[in-house]
């Protein structure tokens, strides 16, 4: 029976206080995220995560001391193999970007496994050159050092995968009607912001970021239906996309109304959740006189949603390439930087 590998990808984090500031190294390092050459890009990122570790350390302390990325991710990876393994021989891998297991370590472990075939997963719904387009390049710089030559197909994004919105609706459903028991609610559908920069320069995160909450919004079907798109987790001085997730909390204090946030774009529990979330920007809208504050909880290991990444893997024509659930040509024009841009056959079924 033939063997196949999928590679989960996530973001990781420190899984101690001491391991903060090599983390926050490794990300600043990362040239998808700082865009510029070698030396400068290594005295920023040594810059950054010395000036930032305080701080972070703070963050990571009111979570315990570390990310609970990893594990959740694994429960991620197990309830996942669980499913696939009932429809054939799969073997799920946990890949992290910049903490540990990293690819190296992980591309050893798929050689060792020797499948006939790979499928590369992120855990980005939607596809940025700074997450998943960098664990893509990452990945494949640790199989050509390990001598992997397998059939690969990587599935690039999935922001409109019928049954990943499906997931998403459902938590947004309870948390929303709960919400409006005593005032009728604004839902803030809340991503990691990038510079705008990265968006000029070809990016799609933002209008598939944007494509999924319309799709939650239809799916949900709620008549006058109150919401908006922000972004968070703004880092420096460059301009960055917005609105903020700020700006959008102190507007519902002026309007007076109740805000169900929404993780958007994470799947996953980690710090830009549990304390930007749930303790930053509760406390925030505290101040601004928001009359409630709701926060929809991440997918995680929401049955619908490893269902969905299930059927992303099942549902896969095996190509070869960097594929999409997406069906036609859905990043045109200025998306110059998504992954599938040039791939005549974007073979997923949605």
């Amino acid at each position: 029976m033939k063997r196949t590998a999928v590679v989960l990808f996530n973001l990781g984090g420190p899984d101690s206080l001491t391991s903060v500031r090599p983390f926050l190294f490794n990300l600043f390092y990362d040239p998808a995220i700082i865009r510029v050459p070698n030396p400068m890009r290594w005295l920023i990122a040594t810059a950054i995560s010395t000036l930032r570790s305080s701080k972070a350390r703070g963050i990571y302390q009111k979570m315990g001391g570390k990310s609970p990325i990893l594990p959740q991710t694994v429960s991620q990876a197990d309830a996942l193999e669980k499913i696939l393994s009932a429809k054939g021989n799969y073997k799920v891998f946990v890949s992290m970007r910049y903490w540990h297991p990293m690819s190296n370590v992980v591309a050893k472990k798929v050689k060792a496994y020797d499948p006939d075939e790979i499928i590369l997963l992120p855990l980005y719904p939607q596809y940025s050159t700074t997450t998943t387009g960098s664990s893509f390049e990452d990945w494949e710089q640790a199989c050509k050092k390990e001598g992997i030559d397998k059939p690969t197909t990587s599935i690039c994004c999935y922001p409109t995968d019928n049954h990943f919105i499906a997931a998403h609706a459902r938590l947004v459903k309870d948390s929303y009607w709960k919400a409006a028991e005593d005032e009728k609610p604004r839902i803030l559908f809340s991503a990691h912001g990038l510079p705008e920069k990265v968006i000029e320069d070809g990016d799609p995160y933002q209008m598939q970021v944007e494509k999924t909450a319309q799709a939650i919004v239809q799916l949900l079907a709620i008549d006058d239906l109150d919401y908006t798109v922000c972004y968070q987790s703004r880092v420096g001085r460059m301009k960055w996309i917005g609105p903020s997730t700020e700006e959008e909390i102190e507007r519902a204090g002026q309007d007076k109304v109740p805000v169900v946030v929404v993780p958007i774009a994470f799947v996953s529990e980690h710090s830009e959740t549990l304390v930007e979330l749930d303790i930053d920007y509760r406390k925030l809208a505290e101040e601004k006189q928001v009359p409630a504050y709701w926060r929809v909880p991440a997918l995680s290991s929401d049955a619908l949603f490893i269902d969905a990444l299930a059927q992303l893997c099942l549902n896969l024509e095996r190509s070869g390439e960097v594929t999409s659930s997406i069906k036609g040509r859905f990043c045109q024009g200025m998306y110059t930087q998504c992954a599938c841009r040039d791939n005549n056959n974007l073979r997923l079924a949605a």
